[in-house]
């Protein structure tokens, strides 16, 4: 479903349930990736996590090896279902634009100091920026993980070398994306961002929010809303500043 002002429930839909769905289905098989990779080193064993009640399993090879491969199915069907969606619908606004260094530093700038910041359109530029940077390592990840699995398939060889640079940069762009998600997470440190989070589950965020941290939207919002059809009807039922 579309972006859409409800006035009921003086909310605003940002997030579609496919939306959720591709952000939810990434999170969680990153999640377990990160630690089923950790647990093929093998880590588990040498630092005694196996023992923890509950992760009796963690050692097991077998098993780590299982939901690592599961994990990435799902990863990449949720990547792949993403990129499809949002082009076949011409959905780009989460894509990096021009200035949005300069407009990520003014915003947090602004969090930081509690001075004004530059207005926002459905996404921050830090968003944009955060989703660049981890969609980049998830990539490499992906490529990197279809090559460490092509070598145990029979007729395909790659060099000793080769796959040592291969693993090397599977694991590089590991902890790169460890780093992203760790940045992502802090995000919600400030005050500010705390609005979005509940997003993330609901699909919603507050009106009021949205009015004054992204006024952009709002307008595309409010001007839809005025050019779509029984408007004026409905826009009877709105509040002063949202007519147009």
């Amino acid at each position: 479903m579309a972006d859409k002002i409800l006035v009921r429930e003086n909310k605003v839909r940002r997030h579609s349930v496919s939306v959720l769905f591709v952000h939810w289905a990434v999170a969680i098989s990153t999640i377990l990736l990160i630690f089923s990779g950790f647990g093929q080193m093998p880590m588990y064993r040498r630092y005694m996590i196996y023992k923890i009640p509950g992760l009796g399993w963690s050692a097991d090879f077998s098993v780590t090896l299982y939901m690592h491969y599961v994990a990435a199915a799902v990863l990449m069907f949720a990547a792949a279902y993403h990129i499809v969606f949002h082009v076949l619908r011409k959905e780009y606004g989460i894509l990096p634009g021009r200035g949005d260094l300069k407009e990520s530093y003014l915003i947090i700038k602004a969090m930081l100091t509690g001075g004004k910041e530059p207005p926002s359109d459905k996404f921050l530029a830090e968003q944009r920026l955060a989703y660049a940077y981890i969609g980049f390592w998830l990539l490499v990840i992906i490529v990197t993980g279809i090559i460490k699995v092509l070598k145990n398939l029979p007729g395909i060889n790659f060099t000793g070398n080769t796959m040592i640079w291969v693993t090397d940069i599977h694991t590089f762009a590991t902890f790169m994306l460890i780093f992203g998600i760790l940045a992502h997470l802090a995000a919600f440190l400030f005050k500010a961002n705390r609005p979005l989070l509940r997003g993330m589950f609901t699909g919603k965020v507050d009106l009021e929010y949205v009015k004054h941290r992204h006024p952009l939207w709002y307008d595309r919002l409010v001007k839809k809303r005025a050019q779509s059809p029984g408007s004026r009807e409905r826009a009877a039922n709105l509040p002063q500043d949202m007519t147009v």
